[in-house]
């Protein structure tokens, strides 16, 4: 055999240092082999990788970021963009009391708007972003990855060499963040609450991605009956529930160009309510340009009382879609949203909801039908049909982003397998969930047919919006102390604004919890159930492997044993288990005593980062002895990139592991010329055999030659499928969690091959129960 390609390895030294071994397959050319060469050892891996070196990129251009800050307008802004369709009639539901309680609206309205999306998310939150992705997920993973919060037991020191990995640790001399870090690493309590936040956190998105949909359609929708005032409440229901059916029936085609596609219709959407506000303001009453001064809040408070405490619940819609600034950041980029933020949403937004307070100190008891009333005769069906159009596209982000979320959450185990459907090539944050889609569809459906009115439905999406915006900011005031280090009076600061007005806006929409309140709590509780259900055994599962895991001398003695046949063709064992061989192995040899004449034993890995470069994937050890040509690798990925379905998994694991066994080999002779012992490095003898480099390539093509032979005899693929039961003797709550919750998900939902797209050809299922 002919070593075909240049063959690069990495081998990190004490200093940081990279030296690189180059093998070339040329024709009267000597090997040349750096100085010195040394293994890494972590906790129970002996580590080579076969990296690249990162080069920091100098950023997107100028045009790149102002086309990119073009296409969110059609992907971020869909939700808070439609909100002036049912702000006001959600703040009166009772009808207006005094004139001056617009004002007081108005100026609520617009310190939300300024203080929550603008100061908070689009200049704050913003920076918290994880290489790039946003979301609750994003705060959480950078938390696990600078203080040990994970309650997964598989960290390894090679983890934190991923380019994408890197964070500034704190300094020695804040105490406070040493401590706050100290804290959460010694309590299993505190990791347990971190975990249970993240899990509500996406569970309420989730329900945003229900709710948005109902609220946006039906709004747009009932203003035909400025138009037909004949056409019943229950004519506008239908309508809606077609249009929500056509909406879902269209997302397995895929968002690949879904910016280009609806940011022009944003565009008008906003140009249109800007424009219309203005035109409102100058017409009807230029005054509630006064109510930028906050005074008229305290007079709004003073003559409302309660009433206006409760009418928060309806001021705070002015704000739906906000966390998608921060969940869609990865899409684009955070200078692009900060722009298409500043220049073109909040500015139509202020003038939006100005010409509506104008219109309405005329016409008081126009509330009601506030935006469509408020509209100009000759441009009613230009607007209604681009509000319907922008209430499907708030929509859309909303359904696009559970998608996203939900991947995330598959990567820690917190949610139960689905099948992940990459709709575009080009953009791999782009997925599609079959069996999430519908449920969703069906959710929308009943809360739809169920509520009726967007008064109702407005009551439950407030708490949704709240819920999640206040899991930021706690996920957030730990990334300040932690990882920040942000001065105490600054993070204070923060508490005492941001934190105490989301405070107030959240009690008051648990106010109407009996009143529609009750929805996203439940619906919250009932996923929450499930993703704790999925992680707790999950974890179950992995202590339980981790407990009886194989030990190195057991496996030679399995893989020795004269019983034990070797067969020609390469084998994959997977296994979740990155610190050793899984109990499932002995359990498959003890029943089919034969074996491949290269095994590998494949665990599958998600890191707490975004993305893990393709060169940085595998981590390959060598099993002693190396006659065995046995071999465990982990497979990192992050929670935004592409299992086994654009890419040649079979190819790439062979061709890395072509690299490692080279550079294994090579690693072994340059110790053996710096004079160390056989007994210290447990290098087989043919390294030892080895006189000058002449002979060491043709020692390597020997090495690599039994992993080509066995791969072109066959690649098979071993899954271990693992049945769970409560052990004997547990109490009645194990039982439940086991025996049924998590039993009656497994059997419902898509099995382990379905998941990685193993070919069924190749592919052997070993079954073995665990009891827990």
């Amino acid at each position: 055999m002919a070593l075909e390609e240049v063959v690069v390895v990495d081998v990190e030294n004490n200093n940081a240092n990279n030296n690189e071994v180059i093998i070339e397959q040329n024709k009267g050319k000597k090997l040349s082999l750096p100085k010195k060469l040394r293994r890494y050892d972590s906790l129970e891996m002996e580590r080579f990788t076969t990296t690249s070196d990162t080069h920091a990129s100098k950023g997107p251009s100028m045009s790149v970021i102002l086309a990119l800050a073009f296409q969110s307008l059609g992907v971020v802004y869909g939700d808070i963009g439609t909100s002036p369709l049912y702000v006001y009639q959600s703040i009166f539901t009772n009808g207006i009391k005094h004139n001056d309680d617009i004002l007081g609206a108005l100026s609520l309205i617009f310190y939300t708007i300024t203080l929550l999306p603008v100061v908070k998310y689009v200049f704050i939150v913003l920076q918290a972003n994880d290489n790039g992705q946003g979301g609750t997920f994003a705060l959480y993973s950078l938390l696990c990855r600078n203080a040990k919060v994970g309650l997964i037991p598989n960290q390894q020191l090679e983890d934190a060499e991923v380019s994408n990995y890197k964070l500034v640790l704190p300094n020695n001399r804040e105490k406070i963040a040493l401590w706050l870090k100290s804290m959460l690493e010694s309590s299993h309590f505190l990791k347990l609450v971190l975990l249970m936040a993240t899990m509500l956190g996406t569970s309420m998105v989730i329900g945003d991605g229900v709710l948005t949909p109902c609220i946006s359609v039906l709004s747009a929708v009932g203003g035909i009956k400025e138009a037909a005032p004949r056409i019943s409440n229950d004519m506008i229901v239908l309508i809606s529930v077609a249009i929500l059916v056509c909406l879902f029936m269209f997302q397995r085609f895929g968002t690949d160009k879904v910016g280009y596609t609806f940011a022009p219709i944003m565009c008008i959407w906003f140009t249109f309510i800007g424009g219309i506000g203005l035109y409102n303001f100058i017409k009807y009453d230029p005054t509630v340009i006064k109510a930028i001064n906050p005074k008229y809040i305290l007079d709004y408070f003073t003559r409302n009382k309660k009433d206006a405490w409760i009418s928060l619940g309806g001021v705070v819609l002015c704000i739906t879609g906000t966390e998608a600034l921060f969940a869609d950041v990865g899409h684009f980029t955070i200078r692009s949203i900060q722009i298409s933020m500043c220049s073109v949403t909040y500015p139509a937004l202020i003038l939006a909801y100005m010409g509506q307070s104008s219109f309405l100190r005329k016409h008081n008891d126009l509330v009601r039908e506030t935006f469509y009333k408020s509209i100009p005769d000759p441009l009613y069906w230009p607007m209604f049909v681009i509000a319907i159009m922008a209430a499907i596209i708030a929509s859309q982000a909303m359904i696009t982003g559970t998608f996203s979320i939900i991947q995330q959450s598959l990567s820690l185990g917190c949610f139960p397998r689905v099948r992940i459907v990459h709709t575009s090539a080009k953009y791999a944050g782009q997925v599609y969930i079959p069996e999430v889609n519908y449920f969703l569809m069906i959710a929308c459906i009943a809360v739809t047919v169920g509520f009726k009115t967007t008064a109702n439905i407005g009551n439950a999406y407030g708490i949704a919006v709240v819920f999640v915006m206040t899991l930021t900011s706690s996920f957030l005031v730990l990334l300040m102390i932690i990882i920040w280090k942000t001065h105490i009076l600054l993070v204070l600061s923060y508490v005492i604004i941001i934190g105490f007005v989301e405070i107030v806006y959240l009690s008051s929409v648990l106010y109407k919890f009996d009143q529609g309140g009750y929805l996203p709590l439940a619906f919250a509780a009932l996923l929450m159930f499930i993703m704790y259900v999925w992680n707790d055994v999950y974890r179950r599962k992995y202590y339980y492997e981790l407990d009886h895991k194989i030990s190195p001398q057991k496996l030679q003695d399995i893989v020795a044993d004269s019983n034990v046949s070797r067969i020609s063709g390469l084998a994959l064992f997977y296994s979740e288990l990155v610190q050793g061989i899984p109990p499932i192995f002995k359990h498959y040899v003890e029943n089919v005593p034969a074996l491949h004449s290269v095994l590998v034993f494949v665990a599958i890995k998600s890191l707490p980062i975004s993305k893990v470069p393709m060169e940085e994937r595998f981590l390959f050890k060598q099993v002693q002895p190396k006659a065995l040509n046995v071999f465990r690798c982990v497979v990192r990925y992050g929670y935004t990139d592409v299992r086994n379905e654009q890419e040649p998994f079979e190819k790439l694991l062979v061709e890395r592991l072509k690299e490692f066994i080279a550079g294994e080999f090579l690693v072994s002779y340059q110790e053996i010329l710096d004079g160390k012992t056989e007994e210290n490095l447990n290098v087989n003898n043919e390294v030892q055999e080895v006189i000058g480099e002449e002979r060491l390539q043709e020692a390597i093509e020997k090495e690599i030659e039994a992993v080509e032979v066995a791969s072109r005899a066959g690649i098979v693929h071993l899954i271990g499928e693992n049945e769970v039961i409560a052990s004997k003797g547990a109490n009645i709550g194990k039982r439940l969690l086991i025996d049924y919750s998590y039993n009656f998900l497994t059997k419902n939902l898509r099995q382990s091959d379905k998941i990685f797209y193993i070919p069924h050809k190749r592919m052997v299922k070993v079954g073995m129960t665990y009891e827990l």
